[in-house]
């Protein structure tokens, strides 16, 4: 074997190591016997009350995050392992992990118990329930741990700021807390771990996890494929395209930009290499395309009804408004999958490798029933939550519109298990996000960097403080799915961006896209180290090639910060031949700006063309008469020039 092979090998070994490590099925531990039997019970208890207690039950929101709290900790110990190189199928958990379930649900049925006598003394604890306090906090820490590395070690550092920030100087210390103080705002209040992470989770994120579960059961995910190959798999670089349009409609749904690769990427991946894309292009496209649908309407991956929920709007508002940047995002992305063909010389799949279109809808156009119902329902003014619950019941129902597709009691079990599941480790991931909050809450940290960020910007320079928070909202949102990570930077990043005059809406919409775009963004590209694992390619060229491709998704949030025409709906003194213009005009400098990245418009461009088309984008996409009329001057003479040139 070459030295080269060998190298290689390591790499997808490591590669491979990756994506295990980072799909949640691959990590989770398996039960043999009667005790299998036992979890996959309680997951079926666990998604019965959430339907229920979300929609038609009554029970406070403290005994809701609790239980559901309860519930996140008992599986998290008993199918994430300890370490990475456990065992994974066993009879019986390891003591400790009985021990540390018996503690989570000791704390937290205790805390069901006595909340309303210590709300009523205004928090007043004893010595005994600071103890339970911080056994509790011990048990959530080690259950983040498992389910999600990264974000432990964040909310850790969080948490040691509550004790070390009166040392730091300037804006970002404070006067200090005892840890009594930290621990009841922690445990016994409302804004650390029983917060709003908490509570995000134990309604829009499970239902929405669980939703995905059923339509992937149901053939859902199939017919996306087999539809999207009707439409562009004979075009150029057709596969590519492919895996545009199926991960922007699965990402929509599920919300995971990681769990969407791991799914879509083993089968658009590897059609993509058999193409003629390279490796780490095609892991890029699959990871790029994954990351937008956590913004993409009409569901954004859940995201959106929290959005609307901290604003105090309706869904509807928030949809629109992210229409524009999600088509932007995404006409960027098949642009330059299709230039790369181009470039390449590709060509699309043969016509007998197509399914064709009329029988894909007549077989299985039914399946899209429920997401039209769900997004009906929301627009006849139901909530999200009932509109959840009536899809899903919805996607057993269509499903029985064919044999073909019919869900059986096996599929549907099946389903609410793996839904059950896939809402576990996101759901730890918000139960410790809480500390992270009540952090910010507890020592004015969101509001002292608002400060200093504008201490540190003259004049209230809209654009420098939309990069340093840009920047902020990258970072916090590094290793975290995606609805997690907009209720972190939310937290600490919208505030910012409104004290320097920004539109609330464009503000969380600005720090939502960032937060998403950290799945993208080296060194923590988790979704593009997972595509890159599918690919077996190099993690940093993928990483590299993941940014390069999701250019535009990086560059448009800063057209909108003071010119919100971008955003249906948003600017009231805006028209709507205003914004269709702007669209325009936007939609042409996304295409310059691709053509020029991928050196390639009716033809291959020289540099002089190349540099000329870059430089373009900016004046197409800003909104303003002078700047779109040198645009579009511009761009039709590097057109006609190429046009020229190719007769």
């Amino acid at each position: 074997m070459s030295e080269k092979q060998a190298s290689q090998e390591v790499l997808d070994k490591k590669a491979q190591a990756l994506l295990e490590e980072k799909e949640s099925d691959a990590r989770m531990r398996t039960y043999k016997g009667p005790l299998n039997k036992l979890i996959v019970g309680l997951l079926c208890v666990w998604a019965a009350f959430q339907l229920y207690f979300t929609t038609l039950g009554a029970i406070s929101a403290i005994n809701l995050r609790a239980i559901h709290c309860i519930f996140l900790l008992v599986f998290t110990f008993l199918l994430f392992p300890t370490y990475k190189k456990e065992k994974r199928l066993r009879s019986l958990p390891p003591v400790w992990d009985m021990l540390l379930i018996a503690v989570g649900v000791g704390s937290f049925t205790y805390l069901i118990l006595n909340f309303p006598r210590i709300a009523m003394t205004g928090g007043r604890i004893d010595d005994f329930e600071v103890v339970i306090a911080g056994a509790a906090l011990l048990v959530v820490f080690e259950a983040a741990r498992r389910a999600s590395g990264n974000l432990a070690v964040l909310a850790l550092l969080f948490l040691g700021y509550n004790w070390f920030g009166e040392y730091l100087p300037g804006y970002l210390g404070h006067n200090g807390f005892t840890l009594k103080r930290v621990l009841i705002t922690q445990f016994w209040g409302t804004q650390g771990v029983l917060g709003t992470g908490i509570g995000v989770s134990a309604t829009y994120i499970f239902l929405f996890v669980l939703f995905g579960a059923y339509l992937k059961y149901s053939g859902f995910s199939k017919f996306i494929n087999d539809f999207s190959l009707t439409l562009v798999g004979q075009t150029p670089g057709g596969p590519a395209k492919v895996a545009v349009l199926a991960s922007a409609l699965m990402g929509m749904i599920n919300g995971s930009a990681v769990a969407n690769v791991a799914t879509t990427g083993t089968i658009t991946i590897p059609l993509m290499k058999q193409t003629g894309y390279k490796k780490e292009f095609a892991g890029a496209v699959e990871a790029v395309a994954s990351t937008g649908g956590q913004f993409c309407p009409p569901i954004m991956g859940a995201v959106g009804f929290v959005m609307a929920e901290f604003l105090g709007i309706s869904y509807t508002k928030v949809m629109l408004a992210a229409i524009v940047p999600a088509l932007l995002y995404y006409v960027g992305l098949l642009m330059a999958v299709h230039f790369e063909a181009m470039r390449l010389g590709l060509s699309g799949l043969s016509k007998e490798n197509i399914p064709n279109a009329m029988k894909v809808v007549k077989e299985q156009g039914h399946l899209v029933i429920p997401l039209v119902m769900l997004i009906g329902l929301m627009f006849a003014g139901y909530t999200p939550l009932y509109a959840a619950v009536f899809s899903i019941f919805g996607t057993i129902a269509a499903s029985w519109l064919r044999k073909e597709t019919r869900m059986t009691p096996q599929k549907i079990l099946d389903a609410t298990v793996e839904g059950a599941k896939g809402a576990v480790s996101v759901g730890v991931c918000c139960v410790i996000i809480g500390v992270i909050i009540g952090t910010v809450t507890l020592t004015s940290m969101g509001l002292n960097m608002g400060y200093l960020i504008l201490y540190l910007v003259e004049n209230n320079n809209i654009y420098l403080t939309g990069f340093l928070v840009m920047i902020m909202s990258t970072i916090l949102g590094m290793g975290v799915p995606g609805v997690a990570a907009y209720v972190i930077v939310q937290a600490v990043a919208v505030p910012v961006l409104i004290d320097a005059g920004v539109l609330p809406l464009t503000s969380h919409l600005f720090c939502l896209i960032y937060a998403c775009l950290s799945n993208i963004t080296p060194p923590v590209a988790i979704s593009a180290y997972v595509a890159s694992g599918i690919a077996g390619s190099d993690q940093t060229k993928t990483g590299l090639w993941a940014m390069r491709l999701g250019i535009i998704g990086f560059i448009i949030p800063f057209f909108f910060l003071d010119n919100p025409v971008l955003l249906i709906g948003v600017d009231p003194d805006a028209t709507m031949y205003a914004t269709l213009w702007a669209v325009f005009t936007a939609l042409l400098g996304t295409a310059g700006l691709v053509a020029g990245l991928e050196g390639w418009l009716i033809k291959r461009c020289n540099i002089l063309e190349r540099v000329i088309l870059i430089a373009l984008a900016p004046t197409l996409l800003y909104p303003g008469v002078l700047t779109d009329a040198i645009g579009i001057a511009v761009f039709a003479a590097v057109a006609g020039v190429q046009l020229v040139r190719k007769k």
